[in-house]
């Protein structure tokens, strides 16, 4: 059992959680908790670490059979783990691979463009939304928060590992990519010619959500097909991002189901 945080693995471990540029040298990110280690794709799986705590609780043992694991103690994971509480497990993951090119050559699909979101808590949010609206693809632009950083991958829920998700460092140019394989792109805006129920969802689209503080930047909302806006009441002057960009997923799944 590791019981120093001075354990050259602890060090890398506490690396991995707060330095994006190791998760991406390494090509792996840190995925904390039951619920992510059990929905873990098996074959992500680097190196798992687990508290004799975890291991002691009825029926854990089970869950960990066919995976090796180090033990930590209970003080070495609250250091590695940037959570008040740990659920005392710890697993280490190898980023996918996705190809957008063939995600965005499909026939039809919806995608959700996001400019410069900065709190892992919304895009976190996005992601879990996008799975359950049953968006194609999440495209993030270069300064959007990095999308393996701890926070976001915990607020995701699990749908980092099933919803394809691109950091593209030409953002205009994957959009345009789209549009090019006829994706109708959408943007959302307080000035949009329309409301966001009017357009037609059902053929493929994909809607550019911009940064929480100042929205879609000037070239962004130029890359739009259309802009649209969503119904604002009493004295509120906009939506959280993450809380718009899921109104226009579902708009799109209600119109896609009907």
């Amino acid at each position: 059992m590791i019981t120093s945080t001075a354990n050259p693995r602890v060090k890398e471990l506490v690396l991995l959680g707060k330095k994006a540029k190791e998760r991406k040298e390494q090509g792996v990110f840190l995925a904390e908790g039951k619920k992510m280690f059990e929905e873990a794709p098996k074959d992500w799986i680097r190196s798992l670490y687990v508290t004799e705590s975890y291991l002691m609780e009825e029926g854990n043992q089970d869950g960990l059979l066919g995976t090796e694991y180090e033990i930590l103690s209970d003080s070495v994971m609250k250091a590695v783990c940037n959570t008040q509480t740990p659920q005392g497990v710890l697993a280490v993951l190898t980023m996918p691979k996705w190809e957008f090119q063939e995600i965005a050559g499909r026939k039809d699909g919806c995608f959700l463009f996001l400019e410069d979101i900065q709190d892992p808590g919304n895009l976190g949010t996005m992601m879990r939304t996008a799975e359950a609206a049953g968006i194609s693809a999440v495209i993030l632009s270069s300064q959007t928060v990095d999308l393996y950083n701890p926070k976001t991958v915990r607020a995701t829920m699990g749908s980092i590992y099933r919803i394809p998700c691109f950091m593209e460092q030409d953002f205009a140019g994957a959009v345009r990519r789209a549009k090019e394989e006829g994706t109708k792109i959408y943007a959302a805006h307080v000035s949009g010619g329309k409301m966001y129920d009017e357009p037609d969802y059902k053929t493929k689209c994909g809607f550019l959500i911009g940064n929480e503080g100042r929205g879609l930047s000037d070239n962004a909302l130029a890359l739009a097909d259309e802009c649209v806006r969503i119904p604002m009441e009493g004295s509120a002057e906009s939506l959280n991002a993450a809380i718009a960009a899921a109104v226009l997923m579902y708009e799109a799944n209600r119109q896609q189901r009907r």
